[in-house]
């Protein structure tokens, strides 16, 4: 049955609706302002004469108009969001409630020490939480959020070589399957990056990183091997132990990468493997919801060999009270490598961090890393009915699928993807990891029910089968069909975006100036 055709554009309750500067209705305001006062004149004769191209709407038109534009947002509120490597999970509003309490909220870091001594004991709280939960000496609270959390555990660990006298030490060895920002990262610190390959098994190819070991020119060259685990595969490094042995027996130090710490909080001691620094993303692991750029927070665990070069500012404890050592050089912090953030991390990140801990508990956090991987190893295993599963075994936290189910099909990663708007899903992470052809990576996180996943299962299953049926080819390449806006030329899209709306040729009113071009 073909779509009714609307005299108005929209779709039901699905509202069209044009660019708020199409609205414009010249001499129309939504809101009364007082005459501007007369001031001195001190812009050098620049003063602008000419309308600067505002919109004339009325206060229901503008009300109207932006809640129109959030409905048209998908968030973890209004459905499932199965992205991999991302953890799109709903977190407690108790969370944010407390970060709105004045006595955090309302605090500034250029107040007295004796006025902020609740925040301070908060971070320290914080930080006594992750270093109990990974068994490590130390933690870097300032770093921002997870890559800036790589930058501190790599510059540590410069620090240590050059303290060391292994200053030489210029090489870092990143797994073919690592988050890009291991490899920017580790360029940053002005190291060169070698990529070690991964097994059949989507692991780390162990013989191959020995092989890299080696002295060359009888000096031994590596400085660190950074390794996420669980992988960006979804897969435990089994050998981490292994790994870390013959890492530490080169003179190296062992970084591993924390973003998928979601997956083994409170079920092992990062120490335990062999790790001298990890970064853990907190708002991924202990609540915060992120996405689109932020809030994040990165603090990075040390083990007692890096623990002296942490960065500043630290909080430490100063006879019943707290202080702040601001400065390297000095105290705590005299082999710090200095500051790599204004002020004190994330502050109310950890609030929300404290707040999930305290109300979960040890047994709560290790219940919600277990169920974790109990959904993604049930998307595993009911998908795997249709999709292609890439590598054999059970996953942890997240299930990864290539794309031999969709052989000779003409059908897509991307299409199906796309097909899953119109079921009223996000997409999973499409070709991510790279190692994976035509990668499908969804994590379903421990906070969606079983009734959740089964409806989205069932939604997947019946697109690989139409898939497979070989005559939805032209329904795949044509979708979303029912999204507010259809399939679009994303390559087009990237390489020549219109960012900046333009009035029709000939109508410049309320634009004043014909070269000006206002943004939406």
């Amino acid at each position: 049955m073909t779509m009714p055709t609307t005299a108005s554009g929209n779709r039901g309750l699905q509202l069209e609706q044009g660019l708020i500067f199409e609205l414009n209705t010249p001499g129309m305001t939504a809101v009364d302002l007082p005459p501007a006062p007369k001031v001195a004149e001190r812009l050098g004769g620049l003063k602008n004469t000419k309308a600067i191209g505002l919109p004339g709407l009325s206060e229901p038109d503008v009300v109207r108009h932006y809640t129109r534009l959030s409905q048209k947002n998908y968030s973890i509120d209004s459905g499932f969001y199965p992205l991999g490597s991302c953890t799109m999970k709903h977190n407690p509003r108790l969370n944010e409630k407390m970060a709105r309490l004045p006595g955090f909220a309302d605090i500034h870091p250029f107040q007295p020490l004796s006025t902020v001594q609740g925040a301070l004991e908060l971070i320290d709280t914080c930080a006594q939480w992750l270093k109990e939960l990974t068994g490590m000496t130390a933690v870097a609270m300032s770093p921002a959020a997870g890559a800036h959390g790589e930058l501190c555990g790599l510059m540590c660990i410069k620090s240590a070589h050059e303290a060391n006298g292994q200053g030489h030490r210029k090489i870092v060895l990143v797994p073919e399957s690592a988050h890009g920002t291991n490899p920017a990262t580790a360029a940053l610190c002005g190291y060169t990056v070698e990529a070690i390959p991964a097994n059949a098994e989507g692991r780390v190819d162990v013989a191959a990183l020995k092989a890299h070991l080696r002295p060359q020119d009888g000096k031994m060259e590596i400085a660190a091997v950074m390794i996420t685990n669980p992988n960006t595969c979804g897969l435990f490094e089994r050998d981490c132990i292994a790994i870390a042995e013959a890492v530490h027996a080169a003179g190296a130090y062992f970084y591993m990468d924390g973003a998928n710490y979601n997956a083994i909080v409170a079920r092992l001691r990062i120490a335990d493997l062999g790790v001298d620094a990890m970064h853990i993303n907190l708002h991924k692991t202990f609540s915060t919801p992120h996405g689109g750029g932020g809030p994040g927070a990165g603090p990075t665990v040390l083990s007692a060999k890096l623990a002296p070069f942490a960065p500043v500012p630290m909080v430490v404890t100063a006879g019943s009270g707290f202080d702040v050592e601001e400065h390297a050089g000095h105290g705590e912090a005299r082999q710090s490598y200095g500051r790599m953030k204004g002020y004190h991390g994330q502050f109310g990140v950890f609030v929300r961090a404290v707040a999930y801990m305290m109300a979960m508990g040890v047994d709560g956090l290790k219940q919600a890393s277990g169920d974790a991987v109990l959904n993604a190893n049930y998307l595993l295993a009911r998908l795997s009915a249709e999709l292609t599963p890439a590598f054999d075994g059970p996953c942890m936290h997240e299930a990864v699928f290539d794309d031999r189910f969709l052989k000779g099909t003409g059908v897509s990663t991307l299409d199906i993807a796309k097909a899953l708007i119109d079921e009223g899903v996000h997409p999973p992470t499409m070709y991510f990891p790279l190692v994976v052809h035509g990668a499908l990576l969804m994590e379903p996180t421990e906070t969606e029910s079983k009734a959740t996943l089964d409806q989205f299962v069932n939604s997947l299953l019946s697109l690989a089968r139409k898939a497979k049926s070989g005559t939805a080819e032209a329904m795949f390449k044509a979708s979303p069909q029912l999204a507010p806006r259809r399939r679009l030329d994303e390559t087009k899209a990237a390489r020549k975006p219109v960012l900046r709306w333009l009035p029709p040729a000939g109508n410049h009113e309320g634009n004043g100036d014909t070269k000006r071009e206002a943004a939406e």
